[in-house]
């Protein structure tokens, strides 16, 4: 596979990855390039941002859900089609689940796909030290090949050449930069940015403002080696098993693509419902509420109350993760405001100040829609909220004795983002199960 790619990393988080990528993507497009964008990392919010700009479908890059040959597949998978692939890094280039970045890092992604890395460097403040910055980072590892330079919060043009001077003597272009402007800036909240669907990113201010080489870019995107071939990622379609109503509005949204598309591959058809706007349940024979941020549109939700009847008249398998754990439990707390959820597993949730988290491989405890008894699944959690222990945990941390989540064997529910494409058996055990109910 011969395809031209570039991976955007930075030395830290808040670096402006995000806000590079979505300028890169405008200028690349307005060259008539089909480009394909993927983000490192368990993240469901960046991607909303890359598919406005791309208008493509971007894919989770993530070295601890995935191995190399998994991730190649997933690479190979998603840019069908393209002409060139962006990939946005995560956190720092070297930051991952283990300190020295070899597992769930930008670096073993980049290494893993042998992409050149454009490194995003906050400037601001910034003027002759970015080359030692850079230069560590670029001397750091052999496997992983940094080309160049993108620079953000640059103070105006003859700052921008003090920079570009700079790092001459490490070879090492500035390939372009975005200058230092609020009007730029995207809007955060307290799981990261605000999703593309809420407030729309400056699109057209980051693509008048952006100063860049593109024939420089271009060129080294080119640079990139044939990749091997892989085996497909998604086995063949299968004829339809079940229907499956997934959460799909303001409040829910967190899936990865690749794992709804495994689900239809596997012999799903998935029909979207809103249970902040909906009445009532499509017809399905199992539910999938998703990640999201419950907390925000708490009062709606609890105020749609043949909605959260119908969920819990529901009698096929249900899978909640994280947000949709919530809007199961008894009701929510918001501050001092209380408001009354489904009620399918017990517990009232609450705020918490201080986030929960990090990758999790987790065992079950007992049989669920998604896993039997002892089997291991990988995923993340990232969440402020808070249940209490559960009379029927559903895992077990693998290593570890903390147990998390909720099952009865119809009903799963948990704050853990599962990685369904580490274990298609978890989504083939879905359908099955939606096929034959307990009742």
């Amino acid at each position: 596979m011969q395809l031209p790619r570039l991976l955007l990393a930075a030395p830290h988080s808040g670096a402006g990855k995000t806000t590079l990528a979505l300028a890169l993507l405008q200028a690349l497009r307005e060259r008539g390039l089909a480009v394909q964008p993927f983000k490192v990392g368990p993240d469901y919010i960046d991607p909303t941002h890359l598919e406005l700009a791309s208008g493509r479908r971007p894919y989770n890059l993530d070295g601890f859900f995935l191995d190399g040959e998994g991730l190649l597949s997933l690479f190979r998978h998603g840019a069908r089609g393209a002409d060139l692939a962006l990939i946005e890094g995560v956190m720092g280039l070297f930051d991952g689940k283990d300190p020295q970045g070899r597992v769930g890092s930008t670096a073993q992604v980049a290494r893993l796909l042998q992409a050149p890395v454009v490194l995003v460097v906050d400037a601001g403040g910034m003027a002759g030290s970015i080359a030692p910055l850079v230069q560590g980072f670029a001397r750091f590892d052999p496997g992983v090949r940094v080309v160049g330079v993108l620079a953000n919060r640059v103070g105006s043009a003859r700052h921008a050449e003090i920079l570009r001077e700079a790092l001459a003597p490490l070879g090492l272009p500035l390939l372009g930069w975005l200058p230092l402007d609020p009007g730029l800036e995207l809007p955060e909240r307290h799981l990261g940015l605000v999703l593309a669907g809420e407030v729309r990113p400056p699109l057209e201010a980051l693509r008048k403002a952006l100063r860049l080489d593109l024939e420089g870019l271009l060129r080294l995107a080119g640079e990139a080696p044939p990749l091997p071939e892989a085996p497909p990622f998604l086995p063949e379609r299968h004829p339809p098993r079940a229907r499956v109503a997934y959460a799909w509005d303001r409040a829910f949204r967190f899936y990865y693509p690749e794992a709804l598309e495994l689900l239809e591959a596997l012999g799903a058809e998935l029909i979207p419902f809103s249970p902040l706007a909906d009445g009532a349940l499509p017809q399905a024979e199992a539910l999938l509420l998703g990640g999201g941020y419950p907390e925000l549109f708490a009062r709606e939700l609890s105020e749609n109350t043949p909605m959260r009847e119908a969920i819990r008249r529901f009698r096929g398998p249900v899978v909640a993760e994280c947000g949709g754990y919530m809007y199961l439990s008894r009701g929510l707390w918001v501050g001092e405001a209380f408001f009354p959820m489904v009620g399918l597993v017990p517990g009232e949730a609450r705020m918490g100040e201080r986030p929960v988290l990090g990758y999790r491989e987790v065992e079950a405890l007992r049989d669920s829609p998604l896993a039997q008894r002892g089997e291991a699944f990988k995923g993340h959690e990232f969440h402020y909220a808070h249940l209490p222990p559960s009379p029927s945990p559903a895992w077990r941390r693998v290593g570890g004795e903390e147990v998390e989540g909720y099952t009865d064997g119809r009903v799963l529910a948990s704050f853990v983002h599962l990685y369904l494409p580490a274990r298609p058996q978890g989504a083939l055990r879905l359908l099955l199960s939606a096929q034959n109910p307990l009742g």
